[in-house]
């Protein structure tokens, strides 16, 4: 697999050239467009930790991960002239990671959508997770233990904010599957979350 020329640093953002604003993005995105290699490796830097925080989620395997954020990368920089400049340029970039992250779970058969209509139908949208503290670390990993199926569903409802009419149009299911498999993400997290946390 082609890999990125840059190194990786999950754990610490750049510092002075890290993008701060809009047009500090924009400036970055123009000279990264025109083959900038410096322009290339702060975008890379700055936007690495929260992409692979974003395949973590969908994959739940730090390797698989790695190899997606890179895949999501090569496709970012190839797809650079297509950013209008309107809108966040992180929400875009986003979009691409997760994109790429669905097209491997499709790629691996992973996404096994059934069409459970009556399930769906008695379960509610509205179930709350348990009202338990557990730190970001704790609860990513309990995210990545979800079936692939559920833990795809919950990252795009939950955490992307995708509707379960554009859920079921990305991953080829009903938007009573799309329920059904938040649902079941829930439930396991109710149970994960209470387990982790019992005294």
């Amino acid at each position: 697999m082609k890999r990125f020329p840059f190194k990786l640093h999950l754990i610490t953002w750049i510092t002075e050239d890290n993008p701060g604003g809009a047009s500090s993005w924009t400036e970055r995105v123009e000279d990264a467009r025109k083959g900038d290699r410096k322009a290339q490796k702060a975008l890379f830097e700055a936007l690495a930790p929260k992409m692979m925080a974003v395949c973590l989620r969908y994959v739940g395997d730090r390797e698989t991960a790695e190899d997606l954020l890179q895949e999501g990368f090569i496709t970012l920089f190839s797809k650079l002239d297509s950013y209008s400049g309107t809108g966040s340029f992180e929400g875009w970039a986003r979009k691409i990671f997760v994109n790429t992250a669905l097209m491997h779970l499709r790629k691996t058969d992973a996404l096994k959508l059934s069409d459970d209509i009556s399930e769906a139908r008695s379960l509610s949208d509205e179930m709350p997770l348990p009202d338990r503290q557990l730190g970001y670390r704790q609860l990513l990993k309990l995210i990545a233990s979800l079936p692939a199926d559920a833990r795809t569903v919950f990252n795009m409802y939950v955490v992307e904010g995708y509707s379960h009419k554009e859920i079921a149009e990305a991953l080829g299911c009903t938007e009573a599957t799309s329920r059904s498999k938040l649902q079941r993400a829930r439930l396991r997290l109710q149970q994960l979350i209470l387990q982790e946390t019992k005294v």
